[in-house]
């Protein structure tokens, strides 16, 4: 085992998820052990130990993270055979589940258990399984929330997943045609419930724990549902985002022109968010 591979903490690896450029995440535990588990981390592809040496050959090289149960050989080895590839692997310390009891040392485990990483349930009736690009469908002409829900499914749920908008009243039979997930719409898993909007419910659906994240699904819903007292930045987000759809026809150039703007967004939401500017054209001269 080359115990001079670079790897990161639960902590650093949080810090690098919800942006354009995060690393690509391998979950590669034994298949009966990924079987078992209900849970990955966001966005990861789940690719078995023996396929890796040609899943390292099959793609261009990128930064990657790997995981396995503990973040023991599995993971390390994992790691090994991507870097002799020229993939920029590390490995994440203690994996999913965190260090092991016994074989680890306490120190080890206390410190992941304070801060372990965050993790989404897998979801296959969402077409979440980390196993292939999920597909999700909407009605055409996107303004907040199905803007706001393909940026979260990108950014924290499935990176490769594909979206299709279409006229209201083809959604369910093209769903069904495509194999796609209906969402922000009447009868669909995954939207409105009460006072919630689409974004609220994939929050939900997938039990991610992120407090930016609440504070960016506020923001979100008073855009969506005309509530713009629930956040001061929803009027700002129901400009933009009105303006873009005046920008764009095409409902998939609006999606990639608007994904920036969320992702400023979350960045802002991760901040102290204390930051102000107070910059005056004239004062006053004193008396």
């Amino acid at each position: 085992m080359d115990t001079a591979l670079p790897s990161l903490s639960p902590s650093q690896l949080a810090a690098l998820l919800g942006r354009a450029d995060a690393p690509l995440l391998l979950d590669v535990r034994r298949p009966e052990r990924f079987a078992e588990s209900g849970w990955m981390l966001p966005g990861a592809l789940h690719c078995p130990p023996p396929q890796v040496a040609a899943f390292a050959r099959q793609r261009p090289p990128r930064a990657v993270v790997t995981y396995c149960v503990h973040g023991h050989e599995i993971s390390r080895e994992a790691a090994a055979t991507l870097r002799a590839a020229g993939w920029d692997a590390r490995v994440l310390e203690g994996g999913i589940d965190g260090p092991e009891p016994g074989v680890d040392s306490d120190a080890a485990l206390q410190a992941w258990r304070a801060a372990p990483p965050p993790r989404i349930r897998r979801r296959a009736d969402l077409g979440v399984t980390g196993e292939r690009p999920s597909r999700w469908i909407t009605r055409a002409r996107p303004k907040i929330d199905r803007i706001a829900c393909p940026w979260l499914i990108r950014r924290f749920i499935d990176p490769a997943a594909e979206f299709f908008y279409v006229p209201t009243e083809e959604v369910f039979a093209q769903a069904q045609r495509l194999a796609a997930v209906p969402f922000d719409i009447e009868g669909a898993p995954i939207t409105h419930h009460w006072d919630c909007c689409s974004f609220d419910a994939l929050l939900q659906a997938f039990e991610l724990r992120d407090p930016a994240l609440d504070v960016l699904a506020a923001i979100v819903r008073g855009a969506d549902t005309d509530r713009l007292q629930l956040a001061p930045q929803a009027a700002g987000l129901l400009a933009v985002s009105l303006g873009m759809a005046r920008l764009h026809a095409d409902d998939h150039a609006m999606l990639a022109a608007t994904l920036p703007v969320y992702d400023a967004l979350y960045a802002w939401c991760r901040s102290d968010r204390t930051e102000v500017h107070t910059w005056q054209a004239h004062v006053e001269p004193a008396a």
